[in-house]
């Protein structure tokens, strides 16, 4: 029999909620951590593993078990739109979501959170103002949990944050689109994070990642795909994905390659996957009382690359230090989280401003030429992957004017 009350709730068993789930069960609090999939679903996403989810995941005990499963990278490769390359160097893997999450969400139940799923999250219960629980569909039925604390970590559709009152974007920030190639063939000829920029791909970017087991995530990705209309609302701009997808393929010649001689992981024309992003820290309130948003409900992924799994754990992470820290105390547990987060704003905002290389691929071809003769920008460049370099000042425009004088 389930019980009804628990000291913390956490909605969806991503990268966020499981970090969160199982921080805080590690220190002894009895949490459940609900999904609507069962553990190992799906997620649309790139796989890719930069600096930060290194750092989140060796917080966790876990980086050293996701490395003996990931294909391991040493390197980004960044194609100009006039097929210029520079590779940066950095500590970086791929491994499929479906694994990593399956990992991450078995890991809280290790620490001591009671996984529920199917479990979809209806509305929050509300006494006096404050989240008390919540109402979720299980198995068919509708079950009422409550809890000391609701952590919402549902991801890019805005509906559970609607539902609980905490979205102010109903719109993503962009769109992506991937799929599976498995080309052993391939193996040793992409060997980087590729990511390209092109004309035909404006105003986003293509990739490929070698995965393991001789496998390849690729796909496309708009990070600044709808115009804000202000009131929570927006509207797609132009953009096709699955044109700039064939685009990209058409562009790229190892992208056509790895089509030609690979076999799509999937079932015909759906092997490829389109999901929503929600990226800068936008789009939701952080909390209410009783209530904290946290991973990409929150807006963790980042604008100009579209990573989000590093950020999605540290956001949880936060999430979890501010309840340990002040869980009697709301306003405290409140002011710490939305402080946590407001410090990593001004590293969103400036990701933002790079952004403008995906809308001005030209950007990109200046950015390689010069890394290709610059050892100072080239270890910029790296910096940018460890979040030690400023992305934003690579594409203002005293970064550029700077980029003839290094």
């Amino acid at each position: 029999m389930l019980p009804r009350r628990y000291d913390i709730l956490i909605i969806g068993a991503g990268p966020a909620g499981s970090a969160c789930a199982q921080w805080l069960a590690r220190a002894g609090l009895d949490v459940v951590l609900a999904d609507q999939h069962p553990q190992g679903r799906d997620k649309i996403c790139g796989d890719g593993l930069i600096p930060d989810s290194h750092r989140a995941l060796a917080k966790l005990g876990l980086l050293d078990e996701v490395m003996r499963r990931a294909q391991a990278v040493s390197h980004v490769g960044c194609i100009g739109p006039r097929g210029g390359r520079i590779d940066v160097p950095g500590t970086l893997a791929v491994l499929p979501r479906r694994e990593l999450d399956a990992l991450l969400c078995q890991s809280a139940q290790d620490a001591g959170a009671r996984f529920l799923a199917p479990a979809r999250f209806e509305a929050p219960l509300e006494e006096n103002g404050r989240v008390v629980g919540a109402r979720l569909k299980h198995e068919g039925e509708l079950i009422e949990i409550r809890a000391g604390w609701v952590v919402l970590a549902t991801g890019a559709v805005p509906k559970a944050l609607t539902a609980a009152g905490m979205c102010e974007r109903h719109t993503p920030s962009g769109v992506a689109l991937r799929g599976y190639v498995k080309a052993p063939e391939m193996v040793g000829r992409i060997k980087a994070l590729e990511v390209v920029w092109h004309q035909s791909v404006r105003p986003g970017y293509g990739w490929i990642f070698p995965a393991p087991d001789g496998h390849f995530n690729i796909g496309v990705g708009v990070t600044d795909s709808h115009r804000d209309l202000g009131g929570g609302k927006g509207r797609k701009k132009e953009v096709n994905l699955r044109a700039i997808f064939d685009a990209f393929v058409e562009h790229y010649a190892p992208a056509r390659e790895l089509l030609r001689v690979g076999q799509r992981v999937g079932e015909g024309d759906n092997w490829l996957k389109g999901a929503p992003l929600r990226c800068t820290l936008k789009g939701a309130r952080w909390t209410r009382p009783g209530l904290l948003v946290t991973g990409e409900a929150a807006g963790s992924t980042y604008s100009f690359t579209g990573e989000g799994i590093g950020k999605a754990m540290e956001t949880g992470l936060l999430a979890a230090e501010a309840l340990l820290a002040h869980r009697e105390d709301d306003a405290a547990a409140r002011t710490a989280y939305e402080a946590g987060l407001a410090k990593l704003k001004p590293k969103f905002d400036l990701y933002e401003r790079a952004n403008r290389v995906n809308a001005y691929p030209w950007l990109a071809d200046l950015l390689i030429w010069r890394a290709q003769k610059s050892p100072r920008l080239l270890s910029r460049m790296s910096g940018v992957l460890n979040e030690t370099s400023n992305p934003g000042h690579l594409v203002s425009l005293k970064g550029i004017s700077r980029l003839f004088f290094e």
